[in-house]
Formats: C-alpha cells, sequence, structure tokens
C-alpha cells in the first residue's frame, strides 16, 4: 500500500509540475502532422501525444499504464503463488482484480490511440477556424 501512496504522490506532483511549465502552444503552418503516423506512434503508450506535442498527456497515458500493469502483476502474483495464511482475499478474488486490470490496460492503451488520432486531426483547427471566408472568396469573385 506505501508504494500505492507513492505512485499517487508522484503522478500529483507531475501533474502539478506541468501547470507551471505550461506553454502557449504556437500552430507551426510548416509541420504537418498524419493522424496515420500519430496512430503509429501510439502503438508505444504516450508515443502518439509525444508525436503531437502533447508532453504532459503522454506522460499521463504513460503513468496510467505503468500503474495499470503493475497492479495486473502483483494480482497475478498473488494469483499464481496463492497461500491461506498470507493473503488478505480470497484466491477468486486475485483473478477479478486480475482481469479488471487487463482491461484497464486496453482501456488506457486505446484511449491513448484515439486521443492521438483524433488531435492529429484537429492538429490545424485553430488556423482553419481563424481565416476570414467572407473576404476570401470575395477576393477569388474578383478574379
Amino acid at each position: 500500500m506505501n508504494v500505492l501512496r507513492k505512485l499517487i504522490s508522484l503522478l500529483f506532483i507531475i501533474i502539478s509540475l506541468s501547470f507551471l511549465y505550461a506553454q502557449e502552444v504556437q500552430i507551426d503552418s510548416v509541420r504537418t502532422v498524419s493522424p496515420k503516423k500519430a496512430a503509429l506512434w501510439s502503438i508505444i503508450p504516450g508515443g502518439g501525444q509525444i508525436y503531437n506535442r502533447q508532453y504532459w498527456k503522454a506522460g499521463a497515458v504513460l503513468v496510467a499504464e505503468a500503474f495499470y500493469i503493475w497492479q495486473f502483476n502483483e494480482n497475478r502474483l498473488n494469483y499464481k503463488y496463492y497461500d491461506e495464511n498470507t493473503n488478505l482475499l480470497s484466491r477468486s478474488r486475485y483473478l477479478d482484480k486480475r482481469n479488471k486490470y487487463a482491461w484497464w490496460i486496453g482501456f488506457v492503451w486505446a484511449y491513448g490511440m484515439l486521443d492521438a488520432v483524433v488531435e492529429a486531426h484537429l492538429h490545424q483547427f485553430d488556423r482553419i477556424m481563424n481565416e476570414d471566408i467572407e473576404n476570401n472568396q470575395s477576393e477569388k469573385e474578383k478574379e
């Protein structure tokens, strides 16, 4: 339980520090972001967020993935080497918890991939929405 408290404290510190070092994101008009590359990068947890230059989100995905993998492994070992005298829960409860964390590993990985692809699609959204569409259409009509 002590390790869990340390992990939660570390996550809290990382998130708190990310707000201190947050900078205004400037859209690079030369850089193109490909949703296909974002999906390929996101095979590694947090890789798609790194590709999209969302470093704090990459850290959050990576920490969540590591936590669920660690919990999965702890419950797997408790189930595999079950001893009635030392374990607090029943053997079937460790099996249930192991399976639950296996699902969470998959959910976090799928979230990271989906988030990376959506962010890559929306990379130039602000620039496109700030364009003056009416003036561009009237200039084309004059020509």
